[in-house]
């Protein structure tokens, strides 16, 4: 991983968490201390942060960005999509190939729902989302009809969030909703954010069914707002780096579970239940 890649991931747990130890960004980044005690220096420098003893301390004034720009307390979009990129494109694909075209589904906000976009391209769905890099390249590049919800825009995360219980999306309704987190945990779906939990909630309650995509990394405590419990989620799809003891417990909660093993074809991923 280049540098770059690293900085975008610190800064993103910066974004989410205010302080980042120097243990956990070698587990986010596969980095040795060393390599990060480096990446912390620059980013420093560059007045993002402030080293603390073990650590990196977010400062405030670094991402407010453009005057009175709404932000949200979580990871951004760009430092998320460099992680575990290949275990998200191959859980995305699998999640594609249950939708039969003709069916209405709601896709999430986040990135490893964005890589579902890749392989919509030749389908005929109805798609609600509040993602707006999602809805930008399947209006270009596919034939399903989109619809999107009103609200504010939130740029570091690509998201459209809505402030209204009574808006457009009380008039959708939809087979499947799909949905990433910050992480799952035996109380459920959590994230970081209160908006992007009730953004979440809202949405799913226009679903029948709820298809959960999560690398193995989202199985480690982050997050401490419940969108769901376990007992909402129909299946969810995750790659074999997800811890099996993590695993046991969707299981008894009555959750079903497939892993994508990556594979060397990059078109069609192996799947196993």
């Amino acid at each position: 991983m280049h540098e770059r890649e690293r900085c975008q991931i610190i800064t993103g747990l910066l974004q989410s968490q205010g302080l980042v130890a120097v243990a956990a960004a070698c587990s986010a980044t596969q980095a040795s201390p060393a390599t990060i005690r480096r990446d912390f220096a620059a980013l420093a420098t560059q007045g993002v942060a402030r080293r603390v003893h073990g650590g990196l301390e977010l400062v405030q004034l670094a991402f407010t960005g453009e005057a009175g720009a709404p932000h949200l307390a979580t990871r951004s979009f760009i430092a998320s999509q460099t992680h575990r990129s290949a275990e998200k494109r191959a859980i995305a694909r699998r999640a594609v190939e249950l939708c039969s075209d003709g069916e209405t589904i709601i896709i999430n906000g986040g990135t490893t729902t964005y890589e579902m976009g890749a392989f919509l391209r030749p389908r005929r769905l109805k798609i609600l989302t509040n993602s707006y890099p999602l809805a930008e390249q399947l209006i270009r590049d596919s034939q399903c009809r989109v619809a999107l919800p009103g609200g504010e825009v939130y740029r570091e995360q690509r998201l459209i969030v809505s402030p209204f219980d009574d808006d457009a999306i009380q008039h959708y309704s939809a087979s499947r909703m799909f949905m990433s987190a910050v992480s799952i945990g035996p109380l459920g779906v959590l994230e970081g954010d209160p908006l992007i939990a009730r953004a979440e909630s809202k949405l799913l309650k226009r679903a029948e069914k709820l298809v959960v995509l999560a690398d193995g990394s989202k199985f480690a405590p982050r997050g401490s707002l419940v969108v769901c419990p376990l007992s909402r989620i129909d299946l969810l799809i995750t790659d074999p780096s997800a811890p099996e003891h993590a695993l046991e417990i969707l299981r008894a909660a009555g959750v079903r579970i497939e892993v994508c093993q990556l594979s060397r074809n990059e078109d069609r991923p192996l799947t196993a239940a």
